[in-house]
C-alpha cells in the first residue's frame, strides 16, 4: 500500500475521524486497530511475520528482566564473598546474552531469509514474499530489546502496548526507526485536536507529495535511459548528469515519503523522529550521514559501532596503536574499523549484490581516512594559510563533501558492479563535455522512445519543485521555522504556495513516464 494510494488516505481519514471521537478515552487501541488493518489490507500473511517479531522480542525481554530481577534478589539475600559475586555475576550476565542473541538471531535470522535468499542463492528462491517494512520494524524492535537488556528502560508488560509501538503504521513502510521509550508515552497518551497542529501537517504532507510526484518521479525516467541500458559509449558528462538527477531523486524521494509519514503521524499527535537535516549543506561525509536517514545511522551507533568499538579486541588494539604509532591513531583505528563495520551492514542492509556491498565499504573507508588524515589535513591548512573560518571555505567544503557523496551514488544507483565500473572511468577519462548534447538527444531526448517536449516539460516542473525545497533547506539550516515565517506572511501569500505545489504535483501527472512506489519501501 502506497503513502499516496486512495486505500491509505480511506484509512488515515477513517482513523482520525474515530480517534478524536468515538476512541477519544482509549486512542491507542484506534492506532492498535488502524496498524492491524493496514498490514491485512497489504496482505494478511504479511501480519504473521509482524506477530513474531512483537511476540519473540516481547518475551524476550520479559524474560531478561525477570533473569535480572531475580538476580537482584539473590544478591541481596544472600551474603557472598567478592569471588562468589563476581562469578554469580558472570554466570548471569552469560545467561541474559544467550537470551538477546537467542531472540535477535530469530528475528534477524526471518530478517535474512526473507530478503537475501533469492539474492544469495538465485535458483533455490523460496517464492515468498517480502513482508512490508520488515527491516524497519525488526530494526526498531531489536533497539527496544536490546535497551531494556542494557536497562535503560523496564520491559514492556501489556503485549498489546508494545504491538502498537511495533505496528504503529506511518513508520512501517520507510521509518523512521523510532525508540520506545520516545514513542510509547505517546501512543498510549491522550491527544486533543489542535488546528494549528494540524494545518502545519497538512502542509508537510503537501510538501512531500510534491517532492515525490514533482521531483523524484519526473527523474526517475532519464535516470533510467541513462544507466539502465549499455553504458559503454556513454560520455562522462552525461554520467555525471545521471548521477546529479539521481542524487536529487533519491532526496526528494526518501525525505518527500519521510515528510509525508511525520505529517500524518502529526495529525494524531504523535511526533516521530526526525530523519533528515539539509543533508547537502554538510561539511564532510560523517556529517552528510548524520544529516541523511537519522535515525538509521543513531540505530547504527547505539547498537552496533560503539558496542563493536568497545570491545575488548577493539581496545587491545587501540592501546597497541597508541603505543606503536601516538594517541591520535590509538584513537582513531579503532573507530575507524567500526565505521567500515557500520557501512557495510548498511550496505548489505539495502541489499546483498555486489554494488551495495561496495557502496558501504567506500563511504565507511571515506569516514575512517578522513579521520586519520584530519592532524595531516589540518597541518596543510595551516602551511597554506587557508580561511578555514570563512563563508568561501565553508563553501569549499559543502562543495567537495557533495562530489565525494555523489561518487558513492555511482555504486548505489548502477546495479551492475561491471557498469559502476565502466561508468567512473568513462567519468574520469573521456568526459567529453562537448559530447553532452548528442549523447542527451540519442538517451534521453530520443523522439523514438518519447517526445522530448514530456521531457524537457517535466524538468522545468522539477526545476520549480526543486527551486522551493532549496528556499526550504536555506531556511532550515539557518535554524528558521519555515512554518513560522509562513504564517508571518499574506494569506494571498501562503495560498499562491500552497496552490504552486498542488499545481506542481498535478503538472507531473502529464510529465511524468515511470511513476513508482517509494524507493526506501523497497528496503
Amino acid at each position: 500500500m502506497e503513502l499516496y494510494s486512495a486505500a491509505f488516505i480511506l484509512l488515515v481519514l477513517t482513523a482520525l475521524v474515530l480517534y478524536y471521537t468515538v476512541f477519544r478515552n482509549r486512542q491507542w487501541i484506534c492506532l492498535l486497530a488502524a496498524g492491524i488493518l493496514f498490514y491485512c489490507m497489504s496482505g494478511l500473511s504479511h501480519g504473521i511475520y509482524i506477530l513474531i517479531t512483537a511476540f519473540s522480542i516481547w518475551i524476550g525481554s520479559r524474560i531478561l528482566e525477570q533473569m535480572e530481577q531475580k538476580y537482584q534478589k539473590i544478591r541481596k539475600e544472600r551474603e557472598l564473598s567478592r569471588e562468589e559475586k563476581k562469578a554469580m555475576k558472570a554466570a548471569h550476565m552469560r545467561r541474559k546474552r544467550m537470551v538477546l542473541f537467542a531472540v535477535l538471531l530469530i528475528n534477524f535470522g526471518i530478517l535474512a531469509w526473507l530478503k537475501y535468499w533469492k539474492a544469495i542463492f538465485p535458483g533455490t528462491a523460496h517464492g515468498l514474499l517480502l513482508p512490508l517494512g520488515i527491516s524497519f520494524y525488526t530494526f526498531l524492535s531489536a533497539g527496544y530489546l536490546i535497551d531494556v537488556y542494557n536497562g535503560k528502560y523496564p520491559a514492556e508488560h501489556n503485549f498489546l502496548h508494545f504491538l502498537l509501538f511495533v505496528s504503529y503504521f506511518p513508520q512501517l513502510l520507510q521509518g523512521p526507526i523510532n525508540r520506545y521509550d520516545q514513542m510509547n508515552g505517546q501512543l498510549t497518551g491522550r491527544h486533543t485536536w489542535n488546528p494549528e497542529n494540524a494545518k502545519r501537517a497538512f502542509l508537510l504532507i503537501l510538501f512531500g507529495l510534491m517532492k515525490k510526484f514533482a521531483i523524484a518521479d519526473m527523474l526517475s525516467g532519464s535516470i533510467s535511459d541513462i544507466f539502465d541500458g549499455s553504458v559503454e559509449r556513454l560520455p562522462g558528462s552525461l554520467i555525471v548528469f545521471g548521477i546529479l538527477l539521481y542524487s536529487i531523486q533519491q532526496y526528494a524521494d526518501f525525505s518527500g515519503g519521510i515528510d509525508i509519514v511525520m505529517g500524518v503521524s502529526q495529525l494524531f499527535g504523535i511526533q516521530m523522529m526526525p530523519n533528515f537535516r539539509q543533508p547537502y549543506f554538510s561539511v564532510s561525509l560523517g556529517d552528510f550521514w548524520r544529516r541523511w536517514h537519522i535515525s538509521l545511522g543513531a540505530w547504527m551507533r547505539d547498537y552496533v559501532f560503539y558496542p563493536f568499538a568497545l570491545t575488548k579486541p577493539m581496545q587491545k588494539f587501540g592501546k597497541w596503536s597508541s603505543r606503536k604509532m601516538g594517541k591520535h591513531f590509538g584513537r582513531v583505528l579503532p573507530a575507524g574499523i567500526a565505521n567500515i563495520v557500520v557501512f557495510l551492514l548498511v550496505g548489505v542492509w539495502h541489499g546483498a549484490q555486489m554494488h551495495y556491498v561496495v557502496w558501504g565499504l567506500y563511504n565507511g573507508i571515506v569516514i575512517a581516512l578522513s579521520d586519520i588524515l584530519q592532524p595531516a589535513f589540518a597541518a596543510l591548512s595551516g602551511k597554506l594559510h587557508l580561511p578555514v573560518g570563512s563563508k568561501g571555505f565553508y563553501v569549499f567544503r559543502v562543495i567537495r563533501t557533495f562530489i565525494i557523496v555523489n561518487i558513492g551514488w555511482y555504486f548505489d544507483r548502477i546495479y551492475d558492479f561491471g557498469k559502476c565500473l565502466t561508468c567512473l572511468a568513462h567519468t574520469v577519462i573521456s568526459f567529453n563535455a562537448g559530447e553532452f548534447a548528442a549523447a542527451m538527444r540519442q538517451e534521453v531526448l530520443n523522439p523514438d522512445l518519447v517526445q522530448p517536449v514530456y521531457i524537457m516539460g517535466g524538468y522545468a516542473l522539477a526545476f520549480a519543485a526543486l527551486m522551493i525545497v532549496i528556499a526550504d533547506s536555506i531556511l532550515k539550516e539557518q535554524k528558521k521555522d519555515v512554518y513560522a515565517i509562513l504564517q508571518r506572511r499574506t494569506v494571498i501569500f501562503k495560498w499562491a504556495l500552497c496552490y504552486a505545489m498542488i499545481f506542481l504535483m498535478l503538472g507531473s501527472f502529464i510529465f511524468t513516464r515511470s511513476a513508482g512506489g517509494f524507493m526506501y519501501a523497497n528496503f
